[in-house]
């Protein structure tokens, strides 16, 4: 039983896509698991026949627990089951997949559903989410639904999600419409046989939205994958893409394009030995989407009916899930985190020299915010102590910078990281911020380009915004305030001449970060920004 999650210490096998007997080849799915978190697919890293299962459907077990056994066909593995011999080189235990895409909870099927009908209900899909909202539905009852299908979107905290049935069927119900909310795993649809009747499935299920308790696992229906749901790359001409987790990750971290690999798993399954074994073409990559402006940020239009004069007029628009999620963690942050705010002013006639210097160079766009988020990453390795986050047992110092940048989307704000951002360039960081502010303003971003920030940015200076205070994104211990550049008289060498400043406000949590600490760190911030070469070296 693999350890999918940090904070998963036993899983449960939702559905087995592979029996005792049948040959697997290295990057096909086995099962689904769910954790604590999600429902994950479970990729072979190994080909052989699948000779042994010992945790079944609908069984929980510990990580670590003897979950199968994949080997060449007859071999001898009474030993492997009993504990009692050591595994033969050939016969290898199942490894734990290391990168999987985030799924719904499994629908726990009750033993009186019909043949072939399976009850699809609202996914987990992040740690924070506790009810989602059905954007859009791609299909409507009565239409029929195939292995891959698009059934809809759904809205949760951090982004917008296609839901993929992993079931054929007819779509039998509906049970939350579009622009409704439900609590995870309430009932979503029902998919199944034309014509079956299903009249008090739905009712059935509990009313605080859990399922019911699941079937036996020697029942049929229990055999029926259930749905999930992947971020899909897609083709130029708008077709989808589908590829296994691993080998999506293996893309990601190469930089190949999933659109001009052909997949040789089931259904045009792209494989991790596709990826491996591909070799670049001379197709390029399709460009993303993004945003016109230099720091990635900017503001919902507003469109306010005619209202007669002398006449009280109001409107009530309902809480989006983002917005909820930002009201309750902001609120947490700022009353249970002490506060406290740091300003300096900084001189940027060196850093606007320099970035049009760099701005010189063909297909080269770095924005002052961009400076900024370089500046502050060199800075945080001089100061891990800013890098940094509370809990009642220890201070954690991260010695590792993941920048998080504020991004304003129509519903709020969201928060994309870079990893690792004191090793990447500064076109590394321009192109990679509009890339993520880009999909965020589209709710393409993953929850997990949205996870892991130890410091935080946030810029209001395209608003003409000179100086403000954010609130500290929990878990973060501080988080940075930039303002606008403002030309204004200043004193240089005795003189009043014209130049050009910036305000810097830093917000620290007093829990883990003293006033001197936070005033050094802004200290070699401004040494950074003033002096941009020093960045370069």
């Amino acid at each position: 039983m693999p350890r999918l999650s940090d904070t998963m210490t036993e899983g449960t096998v939702a559905t087995w896509l592979k029996k005792v007997g049948d040959t697997i080849k290295e990057g096909d799915i086995l099962a689904e698991i769910e954790t604590d978190k999600a429902t994950m697919e479970f990729e072979s890293f190994n080909s052989g026949t699948l000779l042994y299962i010992g945790i079944k459907e609908g069984e929980t077990a510990v990580v670590d627990s003897l979950l199968a056994i994949i080997g060449n066909e007859g071999e001898d593995i009474s030993g492997l089951i009993s504990g009692v011999a050591e595994a033969a080189p050939e016969v290898k235990a199942e490894a734990p997949a290391q990168t999987a895409s985030e799924a719904p909870a499994a629908a726990s099927v009750p033993a009186s559903l019909p043949k072939g009908v399976i009850v699809v209900t609202m996914p987990r899909l992040s740690d924070t989410m506790t009810e989602g909202t059905v954007a859009t539905w791609l299909k409507k009852v009565g239409d029929e639904v195939k292995e891959g299908d698009i059934l809809a979107e759904i809205e949760t905290d951090k982004a917008t999600m296609e839901f993929e049935s992993f079931n054929a069927g007819t779509l039998l119900f509906i049970g939350i419409n579009e622009g409704q909310s439900a609590p995870v795993d309430s009932v979503l649809a029902i998919i199944g046989p034309a014509g079956t009747d299903i009249s008090g499935i739905a009712e059935n299920y509990k009313k605080d939205g859990a399922a019911p308790v699941a079937a036996p696992a020697t029942t049929e229906q229990s055999v029926t994958a259930a749905p999930t749901i992947e971020a899909t790359q897609t083709t130029t001409d708008g077709g989808r893409i589908f590829a296994s987790p691993l080998a999506k990750q293996i893309a990601k971290d190469k930089g190949i394009n999933l659109s001009q690999i052909k997949g040789s798993g089931e259904n045009g399954r792209i494989t991790k030995s596709d990826v491996e074994n591909f070799t670049p073409g001379t197709a390029a990559a399709s460009p993303v989407a993004q945003p016109t402006t230099d720091n990635a940020q900017a503001a919902a239009t507003v469109v306010k009916p005619f209202v007669p004069a002398g006449e009280i007029a109001t409107e009530e628009i309902k809480n989006s899930q983002m917005r909820k999620i930002i009201a309750k963690r902001l609120a947490e942050s700022l009353f249970t985190a002490p506060h406290y705010n740091l300003v300096i002013e900084v001189t940027m006639d060196e850093a606007m020299k320099s970035r049009a210097v760099i701005n010189s160079v063909p297909d080269t766009k770095v924005s002052f915010n961009d400076m900024v988020i370089k500046a502050s990453a060199l800075a945080l390795k001089k100061h891990p102590k800013i890098n940094s986050q509370w809990s009642a047992e220890a201070i954690t110092i991260n010695y590792h910078v993941n920048i998080g940048v504020a991004v304003a989307v129509e519903d709020g704000l969201v928060v994309p990281v870079l990893p690792f951002t004191d090793g990447m360039s500064l076109s590394q960081i321009g192109a990679s911020v509009r890339d993520l502010a880009g999909r965020a303003k589209s709710k393409k971003l993953l929850p997990s380009e949205m996870e892991g920030s130890t410091f935080t940015i946030s810029n209001l200076g395209m608003f003409g915004i000179t100086e403000f205070n954010s609130i500290i994104n929990q878990p973060n211990s501080a988080i940075l305030s930039v303002g606008a550049i403002v030309e204004k008289p200043v004193v240089k060498n005795g003189q009043i001449v014209v130049g050009n400043t910036m305000m810097l406000s830093l917000a620290c949590d007093h829990r883990t970060i003293d006033g001197a600490t936070g005033a050094q760190f802004l200290q070699t911030l401004k040494q950074y920004i003033e002096n941009p070469v020093t960045m370069l070296a």
